[in-house]
């Protein structure tokens, strides 16, 4: 542990960040870095809980008491060394992850949690900047090779593990450049994309092949795979979108988040997009629908664009400030959050539905009917009753919908596969990560749903294994889960 006292006599800090005022004139990480006396003291108050539940609560199984001592002995080296040993890129998760760890820290059962997500990402951001990440090639080649189907956390994760156990890995994407939701769906200013291609870097370094604008199933061939390759990994992510078919859906101005995000990482890429093709919020009403993730990525962006106004929806009622009775640590609390792009400004409303989409004679989207509504139980079922009279309107031009996603695209690449669906609509594996389809394994939101980053990566690490095993009849890989 760190310092014994560390939990009684320092209080937890919140991560600084740029001014708003500041970060919404450009593209940049809205975060700021730790600097390292405060860093320490923040380390200094995990304390010695005696069964650390945060490995519990982290898919990786992080060791977080062993790096958090070592950041607070001034041991960075070590830090990082023993980070890298259960999370192959602890710079995504340490910007992008919830923090479940957190939830489960053992000192919130009565206190604020450690800061741990702030400890990882300090840590990894020095040993960038000491030079301490370097390429880790195979010493021995297998001789196998493997393909690994889409290119986000899941897929790099399973890659890289695939790549230093010696076999011949190549990541296809469909997109032109890689990364999957990294690269279009996180906006730059939560995750600068130098982060995403310095790590690719590294890993064409140690041997991974990337092949980009290679849609599986439609422009590469999947019997040309099966023949190719000794193994197939399928990290396509759960990319079949949740829709609002509502009376005006057809209208101009609603779009889908994840049509509208990309778009925006495109320029900040250095694309070329004719405003034509481009959808801006500049100067409009914008109403986003969906409280998520996606929600938040989307109103960040639509601030740095310059809308008029914005509107967040969502169906589910206020979370309270802190946790009630049926949400006990060290469950993830269920408690009302304000991210770096709701502090930018905004209106959430809770517990409303949208009933129409409201357009002018030209088909312009111009206006959104809102009802109230009342979240009930009945049979174990949640159900939302409309609140009779409390239908109201407000202006609107652009409605972005993130409302997440139903499952993976089943056209294409699965199909010809032939690998079969579990009740929820996802890819089924067994317990070794496998398919029905011998060879052809699968990770990630894919055969997860829709869910974290981190859970992708230690998915991604864990088929990586039972990709080895199969390949070799045996694996040195670490198994997770």
């Amino acid at each position: 542990m760190a310092k014994i006292t560390g939990f009684m006599e320092y209080k937890r800090v919140k991560q600084p960040y740029r001014p708003v005022r500041e970060r919404l004139k450009d593209w940049h990480q809205v975060m700021a870095p730790w600097p390292v006396e405060p860093l320490k003291e923040q380390a200094a108050r995990c304390m010695d809980c005696g069964i650390p539940f945060c490995h519990q609560g982290c898919p990786l199984g992080n060791l977080i008491p062993d790096w958090n001592d070592l950041v607070y002995r001034d041991q960075w080296l070590a830090a990082i060394e023993r980070l890298h040993e259960t999370n192959n890129f602890p710079e995504f998760t340490g910007t992008l992850c919830p923090a479940p760890c957190e939830g489960a820290c053992v000192l919130g059962i009565n206190d604020d949690p450690v800061t741990i997500k702030a400890v990882e990402i300090s840590i990894i951001d020095k040993a960038w900047e000491n030079g301490w990440v370097k390429p880790m090639p195979p010493e021995i080649k297998t001789g196998k090779k493997v393909a690994v189907i889409g290119s986000g956390p899941a897929g790099l994760a399973a890659a890289q593990q695939l790549c230093r156990a010696g076999h011949d890995v190549t990541v296809f994407e469909r997109d032109d450049r890689i990364g999957g939701l990294l690269r279009y769906g996180i906006p730059e200013f939560k995750m600068e994309k130098r982060v995403l291609d310095r790590r690719l870097d590294q890993m064409r370094a140690e041997g991974v092949i990337f092949e980009t604008n290679s849609h599986v199933g439609v422009n590469v061939s999947v019997d040309d795979l099966r023949k190719e390759f000794d193994a197939l990994i399928l990290t396509g992510g759960a990319c079949a979108r949740r829709d609002l078919p509502i009376p005006g859906r057809e209208l101009k101005g609603v779009h889908q988040a994840m049509d509208y995000l990309p778009l925006q990482n495109r320029r900040c890429e250095g694309d070329e997009i004719p405003d034509d093709q481009f959808i801006s919020a500049e100067g409009k009403h914008v109403v986003i629908i969906g409280g998520g993730d996606t929600g938040a990525d989307c109103l960040g962006t639509v601030h740095r664009q310059g809308a008029k106004s914005v509107t967040s929806l969502e169906i589910m009622p206020r979370p309270p400030e802190t946790r009630s009775p049926n949400n006990p640590w060290p469950e993830w609390p269920f408690i009302f959050r304000t991210t770096s792009a709701h502090e930018e400004g905004g209106e959430r409303l809770y517990s409303v539905s949208t009933k129409k989409f409201i357009g002018d004679e030209n088909g312009n989207l111009k206006e959104l009917e809102i009802v109230k509504v009342e979240m009930q139980r009945e049979a174990g079922r949640v159900i939302f009753n409309e609140i009779r009279g409390s239908n109201f309107t407000i202006p609107c031009e652009l409605v972005l919908l993130a409302m997440g996603f139903t499952g993976a695209e089943k056209e294409g690449m699965l199909e010809q596969l032939g690998v079969a669906i579990n009740e929820r609509g996802n890819v089924w594996r067994d317990e070794n990560w496998m398919t029905n389809v011998p060879g052809v394994f699968t990770a990630g939101d894919m055969q997860h749903g829709q869910s974290l980053i981190v859970w992708a990566i230690s998915e991604g690490r864990s088929a990586a294994r039972g990709v080895d095993e199969y390949l070799m009849g045996s694996s040195d890989l670490p198994a997770l889960l």
